[in-house]
C-alpha cells in the first residue's frame, strides 16, 4: 500500500495547490504523511455524516472538495463540529485532503464533471487560465448540446444527471426555446454572469443564484438559467477524481480501494410547494 504522502502527491498533480484562489485553503488538514493509506473516500463536505462513513467503512484517507477550515483558528477543540471532525478523524487514523478551487480550475475538473453529467459537448472554459498557454484551464466551461433541445427538455435532463435533492431544480427561461450552447459552473455562480452574457450561450446551469443577480440577467437578455443545489452541481467530480487517483494508483502498482460517499450533505431536507 502506498504512504499518505504517496497518494497525496498522486492528488497534487491531478490538482496543484498553485491552481487554488489565494483565499482557498486547500491540501492536506490531518493524517500522518508515513501512515499507509488503503482505502479512499470521497465526498463533497467534511462534515460529520461523512466521517462516520469512513470510519464505518474503514477508509485511511478523506478527499473533499469543500475545506473544513476557511479562516486560521487557534483551537481545534471538540467543543464545536469542525473540532469533533477532526478528533474523530485522528481518532480513527483518517487522514483528510481537499481540493477546492485548485479542482475548479483543473482541466479537466469541476464544472467538466457538471457538462458530462448534463449531457454537454465541452468547448472550452467559460473564464480561462491566462496562465495555461492550452488555454483549457479555467472557471466553468462552455459546452454544446447535441442535439439540441428545448429548454424544458434540458431541465429535465439536468435534473436527471445530477444526484436529487430537495430543492431540485429551478429554472428560469421560455421552455419552449431551443437550447444549443451551454454554459455550467459547479458551485456558486451568479458573480459570473457577466461573462456568461458576454459567451453568448442559450442557458446557464450553476448553483447558488440570488434573486437581484438573477433577476438581471434574465432582464438584461435570453439566456435561460437553471440553478440547482450547490452540493448536487459539485457531486459529478467525485467521480472524476476518482478516476484520477486510480489510474495514478495502477501506475504505481498500488493496491488501493476507493469510494464515492452518495450522503447527501446538501443542507435543504425539504421542499413544500406552493399552491399557483
Amino acid at each position: 500500500m502506498p504512504k499518505l504522502s504517496d497518494v497525496i502527491n498522486a492528488l497534487e498533480e491531478l490538482y496543484p495547490p498553485r491552481w487554488a484562489e489565494s483565499w482557498d485553503a486547500v491540501g492536506l488538514v490531518c493524517g500522518d504523511p508515513e501512515a499507509e493509506v488503503g482505502r479512499v473516500l470521497f465526498a463533497v463536505d467534511p462534515v460529520q455524516t461523512v466521517v462516520d462513513e469512513a470510519v464505518e467503512w474503514g477508509a485511511d484517507l478523506v478527499v473533499t472538495h469543500h475545506p473544513l477550515y476557511l479562516r486560521g483558528v487557534t483551537s481545534v477543540a471538540a467543543t464545536g463540529f469542525k473540532g469533533r471532525v477532526v478528533h474523530e478523524l485522528i481518532r480513527a487514523g483518517i487522514g483528510l485532503h481537499v481540493a477546492h478551487t485548485n479542482a475548479d480550475h483543473a482541466d479537466p475538473g469541476v464544472s467538466d464533471a457538471l457538462a458530462e453529467a448534463v449531457g454537454l459537448r465541452v468547448l472550452g472554459p467559460l473564464i480561462a487560465d491566462p496562465t495555461d498557454p492550452a488555454g483549457r484551464r479555467g472557471t466553468g466551461r462552455i459546452g454544446l448540446l447535441e442535439p439540441p433541445l428545448t429548454l424544458t427538455a434540458f431541465a429535465a435532463r439536468v435534473a436527471a444527471g445530477l444526484p436529487a435533492t430537495a430543492t431540485g431544480v429551478r429554472v428560469a427561461g421560455d421552455g419552449d426555446r431551443v437550447i444549443t450552447r451551454v454554459a455550467v459552473c459547479g458551485g456558486s455562480g451568479d458573480s459570473f454572469l457577466a461573462e456568461v452574457r458576454a459567451a453568448g450561450v442559450d442557458a446557464y446551469v450553476t448553483a447558488d443564484l440570488r434573486h437581484h443577480p438573477a433577476s438581471e440577467a434574465t432582464e438584461a437578455g435570453p439566456v435561460a438559467l437553471l440553478d440547482a443545489a450547490h452540493w448536487a452541481t459539485e457531486w459529478p467530480w467525485l467521480r472524476l477524481a476518482e478516476r484520477g487517483l486510480t489510474e495514478a494508483a495502477a501506475a504505481h502498482g498500488w493496491q488501493l480501494e476507493t469510494k464515492v460517499s452518495h450522503r447527501v450533505t446538501d443542507p435543504w431536507t425539504a421542499h413544500a410547494p406552493m399552491n399557483p
